[in-house]
């Protein structure tokens, strides 16, 4: 619960690794398929260094970009699901570029600007239950 907004609401640890030696950059997408009203976003971060091997709670990877959640704001907005068990997907992009995006941008520009870039890809899931 820490990590939701049934609590601190703050962004989880995250251990990166196995990044290809050509990636110019990361992008860290994080969302719920599950959501009512279909896939909800609840973060993005793009321009992360490749030569980063963890993300801090409740941190940013300096000099990366936050870009705009379906919360209406930048930064991370944690699990908060109406009722039932969610899936989080927390999708890593090793890019062979930086993006040139402001913080406005949402997920689907993110994937727009990304295509033809991605190096390689992973992702990661999470279930939080809120009954």
């Amino acid at each position: 619960p820490k990590y939701t907004c049934d609590a601190d609401d703050i962004n989880p640890p995250l251990a990166i690794s196995g990044i290809p030696h050509n990636a110019q950059s990361l992008v860290l997408v994080v969302d719920d398929p599950d959501a009512p009203s279909g896939d909800w976003v609840h973060w993005t971060v793009w321009n992360i260094s490749p030569q980063t091997n963890d993300i801090a709670e409740n941190n940013v990877p300096e000099n990366a970009i936050e870009g705009t959640t379906d919360f209406g704001k930048t930064g991370w907005g944690g699990p908060c699901p109406p009722r039932g068990t969610h899936r989080y997907q927390f999708k890593l992009y090793a890019l062979d570029a930086k993006l040139d995006l402001d913080s406005s941008a949402k997920k689907k520009d993110i994937e727009q600007a990304m295509q033809n870039h991605i190096l390689e890809q992973t992702m990661l899931i999470g279930l939080y239950e809120r009954k």
